[in-house]
């Protein structure tokens, strides 16, 4: 377990210990605020994780609401236990079994949800203050894998770019200290794959696999799936486009275990 500090806001991020391919050095757990604070994101259920979380809400008076940015296990697993612990406390999230449906604009407490779909369809950003709280729409290394919704993906980070941001908290990684440079690396990233990719298509390449190995050369074996994953994403938008040639070979879709949309 880890604490991530947040200087000039009163946030603090809790990391579990689950660390991975996909999660990164774990997965970041963020408490905003105090008397009471607010949770966003309660993160897998390890006892030594809600332990820490418990003792840091109870040192800011107690939890207010919990919030989620998406239902992936690694980021939504804890929710359970975090309820029993705190059957006073709402719950937010863009869909599921909570007390509040968030949508774009909705707000929660101290936390304006944005809509950033597209590593998942029910994925919020929330801004706290001059934070944004990005989930796994914006990591703090790396890029993440987009599942469907480019398109909206792409319009989600204008929309966290359009607003002045002063520090990125991400559900995995460390905090991103300057949020415009971050978000203009991403967009750039996934309009340079699509360049490319339309480049493999215009060289007359159809098939999923040739285009994977032309496009995402750089991915290593492990993350072949979620490759794919963001294939498939960029293809449908192209397609919503007009965009796309006939004949492209859709990639077969193995999701990693717990990312199911």
């Amino acid at each position: 377990m880890t604490r991530i500090e947040v200087p000039g806001h009163d946030i603090v991020g809790i990391r579990a210990a689950n660390g991975g391919p996909f999660t990164l050095t774990g997965t970041n757990s963020w408490i905003v605020g105090r008397e009471p604070a607010w949770l966003v994101d309660p993160g897998p259920a390890l006892a030594e994780h809600l332990e820490a979380l418990e003792a840091e809400l109870n040192r800011r008076g107690g939890l207010g609401g919990l919030a989620l940015t998406h239902d992936h296990a690694d980021h939504a697993e804890a929710s359970v236990a975090v309820r029993e612990r705190h059957p006073d406390a709402p719950a937010a999230a863009a869909r599921g079994s909570v007390d509040v449906l968030l949508e774009d604009g909705g707000t929660f407490g101290p936390l304006e949800a944005v809509s950033t779909p597209g590593h998942a369809p029910d994925h919020l950003a929330f801004i706290a203050g001059k934070a944004g709280l990005t989930g796994d729409a914006v990591l703090g290394e790396g890029s993440v894998f987009v599942a469907g919704q480019m398109g909206p993906y792409l319009a989600g980070l204008e929309r966290l770019r359009a607003r002045s941001l002063e520090v990125l908290l991400p559900g995995h990684g460390p905090l991103i200290a300057d949020p415009l440079a971050k978000l203009v690396e991403y967009i750039e990233h996934r309009l340079d794959r699509e360049r490319r990719l339309l480049e493999a298509l215009d060289a007359g390449m159809r098939g999923a696999d040739e285009l994977l190995d032309k496009v995402w050369d750089d991915a290593p074996a492990y993350l072949r799936s979620a490759a794919a994953l963001t294939l498939a994403a960029h293809l449908d938008k192209l397609a919503d486009e007009r965009r796309l040639p006939p004949g492209v070979e859709r990639p077969r879709i193995a999701w990693p275990e717990g990312f199911e949309p």
